[in-house]
Formats: C-alpha cells, structure tokens, sequence
C-alpha cells in the first residue's frame, strides 16, 4: 500500500467519526527472515500486512481500537469502537488537544527500493558467503538474513497528514569453534550495503582467537566494549529519557536536569537523520521529531516528551510519542553517541591489562533507579595484555551502574550502527575503567 493509498484510508476513516478528537495510523509491513543453522537454511518466512489504529477523544477520554478490515461496514465498526470505548474511559483532564505539526521530509537512504523487493534468493545470496566461510574454517554456523518495508501514515481531525516509507537489513552470524564461538553483525537500509564476506570473516577471526579459553578472576576490570555489546547496554539507559520516567522518578535524572551525571566526554543525541541508521522524521502522533541533545558534555540536557508529557510537565513537544496506547510513554527510538578521538586499536593498544568484549547477552535492570545492570559476555571474550589480544577467556558474569561506566570511558573515532530485537543504537566502542564482573562462567 503506497502513501497515496494510506492517505486516502486514513482521511476515510477520519470522516466516519463523530469523536471531538480522531486520530488514525495506517501501517504497513513486510517482512521477511532466513534463519540457518549448520549451513543450512532451515526457516524462511515472510510477514506482509496493513493494520489500523483509531484513537478517538470524547470530553477528555480516550479509546483506542484496531482492526485490519478495510469494507465500509468494518472501517465505521473500527470508529465506533474507538468512540464507544471513549466514552466509558475515565476523563483525563490533562488530555491535550492532537498536535499539528508539519514534519520534515525523510532522510537520504531512509527507504531503498532494492531492500523493499529483495527475495529469498536474495537473502540466500547473502547466507552463502557465510556458509562458506564456516566450512573453510571448520567451523559450524547460525544466524539470519533479514529484509524488511515499513510504511506508516497517521492523520487526525486537527489537521496533521504524515506519512513515511522505511526499509531495513541485517545479517547476524555466530560461527562456532571446537570449544570457543565468534558473532558479527551489519546493519543497513540497503541490502546491497551488507558485506557477508566481512561479515564472516570477522565471525571466524573471534571464533578462531577465542579457542581454548582461559578463566580470569572476577573482580574490577578495564574493559573494551565493541559496539555490539556498549549499544546494548544503552538500550537500558534510553529509557531514563522518557519524560514518563523522568515524572514518575524511575530515572536517575529525575533529580533534576542540567546537572552533570557523566563524565565530560559524553555527549548522547536522538537524531533520526544520522546516515548510520536514518528513520522517520515524525513520531506517531505525527508531530515532527526533534534531533535533540540529550546529554552535552556530561550534562543532561533534556528528557523526550509527546504532547501528553509536554502539557503535563510544561515542557515542548519534542516529537517522540509511540503508538497509544502504551504503558512506556515517549522514547528516544534514534539515539546516538558522539564519538572520541581515538582508534578502536588505540583503545586496544593503550591498555595495560583489561578485557575485549564483543558482545553482552541477558542484560537485566537490578535498580532500575541508579541504573544498574546485570548480564554476560558472549562469542568472544579476549584477555588484553600490554596493550595485544592475546587470548580468549571463559564468559563472565557482571553486575554495573551504566552511570558509573559513562563516568570512566573513553570512545573511538569509528561510529558503527547495532541492533536487537527492541533497539537501534549508532555508537563507537567504549573503553571503560573500573567495570564489575561478579562470577566466571565454564564456557
């Protein structure tokens, strides 16, 4: 369903309403996913399909439904539903009217059209590199290839039309060793811009270095963070952003804002035009996202807000509603971190003694407040020596405050984009002093 077409559906459904306020969101999606294991591929699916949400606001209360029939009878049941379920809703007298806003145009490389059609030969085009990288190198291997369109369009009563075409592609590959794995990932909105050949060779290297690893005591460590495993810690620091957290006080900056929590060389941005990873210019209420520094120089500088959160706090609506309802409130959905001056080598080379890291799995909050986490490294760990990786060690349990982290690092000059399944992050990798590994797994 092309932009035209959304368009013309939502302003449908907006004139089959009787609710003071509609809002509706039109979003389209395929999908699709080649899973292998053993150099094999054994899942290949695909996901193609339009769903409809309809809030509706009646005297200061909301409904919200959705459905995915497009028949007349089943467009005005959507409406109804909306409205009926409106009117039972308890009255919210901080309700803001829907905002209007005109959104910017969409980034550069947002959408290619070569990712929206890629077929599975396509992606077995990838796949097969990595294949053959695993059995060149006797090891066995499991990932995916993944290419995926995501078309939104969302209108409402007062005015405001926005709509936005995305396309997205990863490769994700674990090789595994006798004793020892090794995982690499590439990102891009271009399938054509992901290089399974490096990809591989990469897998392999960390497999092949991590062979027959050694344990190491736990205790504090200078760490070297690949990109992989920082971004997913800050997946768990994000959050903290939210105006809703700020409010609630479940975010560290809930103590106030402009004041410095980290060290002076961090600065993180929501910035939805970054060519790493470039995304939707608006939020979904439609209101056009800021590129907003979060953090300067250590400072925090503001919390992201939708129109909800901005009446309620007296603040600017700085565009970073999700879809309504939901439990989370505004988030920042483009963060990146400003990078350092140094190479990822020289964060290597200027360590003594520390740990590599190439990747962290099972990271789970234990005070949310003080932002403190838990988790595991995976698919290779290194020992550092005098500034050389000189060999793997077993996994490693650690427990760590990301403020405490983000109060000791030091970044890289090269920026890369990762992924998981509820984050995208641009960051470089960190050196961090001081981090907490609590146990020493026998693996």
């Amino acid at each position: 369903m092309n932009g035209l077409e959304r368009e013309r559906l939502a302003r449908e459904i907006l004139e089959r309403s009787t609710a003071d306020e509609t809002e509706v969101l039109v979003a389209a999606s395929d999908s699709a996913l080649t899973r292998f294991t053993h150099e094999v591929s054994n899942q290949n699916v695909s996901a193609e399909g339009v769903e409809l949400s309809v809030r509706a606001i009646v005297d200061g209360r909301t409904g919200v439904a959705s459905g995915n029939g497009f028949d007349a009878l089943s467009l005005q049941q959507l409406v109804d539903r909306a409205t009926a379920m409106a009117r039972l809703a308890p009255k919210d007298p901080l309700q803001p009217p829907l905002p209007v806003g005109k959104p910017p145009a969409a980034p550069a490389g947002a959408y290619v059209r070569a990712t929206a059609t890629a077929s599975p030969e396509r992606r077995a085009q990838i796949c097969e590199p990595l294949f053959a990288a695993a059995e060149d190198s006797g090891c066995w291997c499991a990932g995916y290839v993944s290419t995926s369109s995501n078309a939104i369009t969302i209108a409402n009563s007062n005015g405001t039309l926005s709509s936005f075409d995305g396309t997205d592609a990863a490769a994700n590959v674990k090789m595994v060793a006798p004793n020892a794995s090794g995982w690499a990932e590439s990102h891009s909105t271009d399938v054509d811009a992901i290089d399974a050949v490096a990809v591989a060779r990469r897998a392999v290297e960390k497999a092949r270095h991590a062979q027959t690893p050694q344990s190491v005591a736990p205790g504090k460590w200078t760490v070297v963070l690949e990109p992989a495993a920082f971004g997913e810690m800050l997946a768990y620091l994000s959050r903290h952003f939210s105006a809703q957290s700020f409010d609630e006080g479940s975010s560290f900056c809930s103590d106030g804002l402009d004041r410095s929590y980290f060290g002076e060389n961090v600065s993180l941005y929501d910035d939805w035009s970054h060519p790493l990873a470039p995304g939707m210019p608006f939020d979904f209420e439609g209101y056009p996202t800021q590129r907003l520094a979060i953090v300067e120089r250590g400072v925090v500088r503001s919390v992201v807000t939708d129109s909800y959160y901005a009446r309620k706090l007296g603040r600017e609506n700085t565009g970073h509603a999700l879809p309504a309802p939901n439990a989370y409130g505004p988030q920042p959905l483009h963060l990146v971190v400003e990078p350092g001056s140094a190479s990822f080598d020289d964060l290597v080379a200027q360590t003594e003694r520390g740990l590599l890291v190439t990747r962290f799995w099972y990271i789970r909050p234990i005070d949310q407040k003080r932002a403190i986490v838990t988790g595991m490294t995976r698919d290779g760990t290194f020992l550092i020596e005098k500034g050389r990786i000189t060999h793997g060690v077993r996994n490693m349990r650690f427990n760590q405050s990301i403020l405490e982290a983000l109060r000791a690092c030091e970044f890289s000059r090269e920026q890369y984009r990762t992924a998981g399944y509820a984050y995208g992050v641009v960051t470089p990798a960190a050196r961090i002093e001081g981090f907490n590994f609590s146990s020493v797994t026998d693996f």
